[in-house]
């Protein structure tokens, strides 16, 4: 008779799903309720096509003898959809750890990352934790995550960097409102957390794309060095202005004059500050508006002291 290991390694069992415990160290912490359902009613037409991995231990039952334990590694989403199919088994391979409990849980970790990897179903952030605890549980370097999940290390590097985000904005990216590529933007701009949130908040009220968060975030640094030659007056300016109309706007002073620089993100934006500053314009009385009215007032204020007989006094006519 074969050897357990190679009886069980290359076999497929019909196990119950009650009987299989979920992955503990499954990375996907969310699963698309609708496309379970459409996974399930599949599942119903054509049954499971790909089989789950598991590993089998036997334990020993206080009141004696053995019973058999089985772990998912790879195939939660077949598992789930099975549940909801009203599966009452599953197929399954099943995986023999041979080196110890800490070897077999980084299997399971590695198995599990390298299945949604290979079928993107990770969200940038799962995937970060993911090679986290790789690299801090099981103390790989990042090539050695690289060489597991076909991946180069700068990629590996790079998803971990996602993790220095707040978590505001790691739970936008995990749930897609942003993208991976608007966090580089973001991270140069750790050490300056209030214009990161304000940038954050611009990419999603904005809808900005990746270039024009870019964009910011580069002038952002570069406004860093320019500050310590803008006078205190001028900062003020910039502040009152941007809070006033929404955008970001840059006061640019020259020897002679300067320009003032307002940001903007579409037409309608260009139209919505035109009409604001058209208000503006037409709510302020000009100049020569004020100074005719100063004058009016006071005409009307001398009128108002003499008396009404006076008026017609033969005193105030001359010829």
């Amino acid at each position: 008779m074969p050897p357990a290991n190679e009886r069980y390694q290359n076999s497929i069992f019909w196990i119950e799903v009650e009987k299989i415990k979920p992955n503990p160290f499954q990375p996907r912490k969310e699963f698309d309720e609708f496309k379970l359902r459409d996974l399930a009613d599949s599942i119903k037409q054509y049954g499971i096509l790909q089989p789950l991995v598991v590993t089998r231990r036997e334990i020993e039952k206080e009141e004696g003898g053995l019973a058999v334990e089985y772990e998912l590694i790879a195939g939660e989403r077949r598992l789930r959809a099975s549940k909801l199919a009203g599966l009452t088994q599953v197929p399954v391979l099943i995986r023999i750890g041979e080196e110890g409990k800490e070897e077999d849980d980084r299997m399971k970790l590695e198995l599990a990352i390298i299945e949604n990897l290979q079928r993107e179903d990770l969200n940038p952030v799962d995937r970060a934790k993911a090679f986290q605890r790789l690299a801090e549980d099981f103390g790989f370097k990042h090539q050695q995550i690289a060489n597991k999940v076909g991946k180069s290390r700068e990629y590996v590097s790079n998803t971990l960097r996602l993790l220095a985000l707040p978590e505001e904005m790691l739970n936008a990216l995990a749930e897609r409102r942003i993208n991976e590529g608007h966090s580089r933007p973001l991270l140069m701009l750790t050490d300056r957390k209030e214009e990161q949130l304000t940038l954050f908040k611009e990419i999603l009220a904005k809808k900005l794309n990746v270039r024009d968060a870019e964009r910011i975030a580069r002038r952002i640094a570069v406004d860093r060095v320019r500050k310590y030659d803008v006078n205190p007056e001028m900062a003020q300016l910039e502040h009152e202005l941007t809070e006033k109309l929404g955008t970001r706007v840059q006061i640019e002073k020259k020897e002679v004059g300067g320009k003032i620089v307002i940001d903007f993100f579409s037409d309608e934006d260009v139209r919505n500050l035109a009409k604001r500053f058209s208000a503006e314009v037409l709510a302020a009385p000009s100049e020569l508006q004020q100074t005719e009215q100063v004058e009016e007032a006071a005409a009307d204020d001398v009128m108002e002291k003499a008396p009404d007989d006076d008026i017609y006094n033969v005193r105030n006519f001359s010829i």
